[in-house]
């Protein structure tokens, strides 16, 4: 199936004709996506400028990722879920959005980083001098702010 098929089963769908007829519908997933990521962005920035020893020096990493976790996982499916049925409203317009391509292909990316620092160097972080860890946080500060940013343009390009 290709994607353009995709988007006209998308657009054919009961939900994507209450996201287009509803005057509130599409506005209220919306801004629960923004809160959503809100809280995503928000609990990996903590743990990232942590990582790279400018914030929370007195916690230690594994306290963090324990405390906060649980709500990074809990609003990144909650911000995937409302993300997947906006692409309901117009998928034609994402499909052939650059930033939203650009923002999934960062998601990827941003998901590689996190397995690689939780499978290679977590485990082996013995120092807050550490350089891996640093590394880890400081790409994930960039993949995250872009994906936040292309993910706002992609309101205005679509």
């Amino acid at each position: 199936m290709s994607l353009q098929d995709l988007a006209t089963t998308l657009s054919d769908t009961r939900l994507a004709i209450e996201l287009t007829d509803s005057t509130w519908l599409f506005g209220t997933i919306e801004a629960v996506h923004v809160l959503a990521l809100t809280l995503v962005f928000g609990s990996i920035a903590v743990v990232d400028l942590r990582l790279l020893g400018l914030w929370r020096k007195d916690a230690t990493i594994p306290g963090l990722l324990h405390e906060l976790l649980p709500i990074t996982w809990g609003a990144f499916a909650l911000a995937a879920v409302t993300g997947i049925t906006m692409i309901f409203a117009n998928p034609f317009g994402y499909f052939e959005n650059f930033f939203f391509k650009a923002k999934l292909v960062l998601l990827l990316l941003a998901g590689i980083n996190v397995l690689v620092f939780h499978r290679f160097v977590l485990p082996r972080a013995t120092s807050a001098q550490a350089l891996a860890p640093r590394i880890s946080g400081g790409v994930s500060l960039v993949l995250w702010l872009t994906i936040v940013s292309f993910g706002r343009w992609i309101g205005f390009t679509i």
